[in-house]
């Protein structure tokens, strides 16, 4: 749990510049949902970062 909130927090203050809404809540939330979804285990961080990213990025072109 500690390693999640960890990474939360680095990919919160990192993306935040590319959106607001790219926050540590955000990363929180995604990556809860990403591992109740099924199967994780052969997706990396890094995939799961771009799948959270994308998500958030389909979700900003619906509010348009």
């Amino acid at each position: 749990m500690t390693d999640k909130i960890d990474f939360a927090n680095r990919m919160g203050r990192a993306m935040t510049a590319l959106s607001p809404d790219l926050n540590r809540d955000y990363f929180m939330r995604c990556l809860e949902e990403t591992a109740n979804i099924g199967d994780t285990k052969e997706l990396t961080l890094s995939d799961m970062v771009r799948t959270c990213v994308a998500l958030q990025a389909g979700a900003a072109s619906h509010d348009e």
